[in-house]
């Protein structure tokens, strides 16, 4: 192995470099985004439990708010319980955009690690070739050892760059989808806590926008 990579030549040094950044960001963004993590289970119970009971003070507000990012997202909320909806679900909306962006956190850096691999690769193969005409230019065909090496550069680093690029790409858009799958469910948990919190909507009443956990 060590071999191949000393034959792939200069080229191989970035493109391990993408591979380390990737499988880092990988391991951290599975570990990160888990969904028990993100959403605890029955958190929305929990406070409406507290409510009842008469114990939901700052200090449990705090609590929840470090509990998890559903909790930022509900303690921001429950920080202005006493004023009207709307400010309620803008607080909501504003903290949710934070979560969000810390949920998408290192997936540009994965997204750039998926798009410049392949370029590192094709880079090398240009330098191999290059290589390769420069011995048959030199001594002609005789010199088959030199265009050998020429070649193997080429596919060396191309294949490389596509082994870092493909597992990015696919890892890329799976937390993409699960960090869409896991703000969908927090203005559903967000919304679910808004409605017992300030009770039924009447049905004659002008329906409101539910706070929605948003993008940047």
């Amino acid at each position: 192995m060590l071999e191949i990579i000393i034959s792939g030549g200069w080229v191989m040094g970035p493109i391990l470099l993408c591979s380390v950044i990737a499988l880092a960001i990988i391991v951290e963004r599975i570990w990160s985004l888990r969904k028990h993590k993100i959403i605890p289970p029955h958190l929305v119970a929990q406070i409406w439990h507290w409510k009842k009971a008469n114990q939901l003070d700052d200090g449990k507000i705090d609590q929840i708010r470090k509990s998890s990012p559903l909790g930022r997202v509900l303690a921001s909320g429950l920080a202005n319980l006493q004023h009207a909806r709307e400010i309620m679900k803008e607080s909501i909306e504003e903290t949710g955009r934070h979560v969000v962006h810390d949920l998408e956190r290192y997936l540009n850096t994965l997204g750039t690690v998926a798009s410049i691999a392949p370029l590192l690769g094709l880079l090398g193969t240009v330098l191999g070739i290059i290589e390769m005409f420069n011995a048959f230019v030199q001594e002609g065909a005789r010199n088959s050892a030199a265009m050998a090496s020429g070649i193997s550069v080429a596919l060396i680093t191309t294949a490389s760059g596509l082994i870092v690029a493909i597992p990015a790409v696919i890892f890329h858009r799976y937390f993409r989808g699960k960090v869409d799958e896991l703000v969908v469910e927090m203005e559903q948990e967000a919304i679910k806590m808004v409605e017992i919190m300030h009770g039924e909507r009447e049905q004659d009443a002008p329906k409101q926008e539910a706070p929605k956990v948003v993008r940047k």
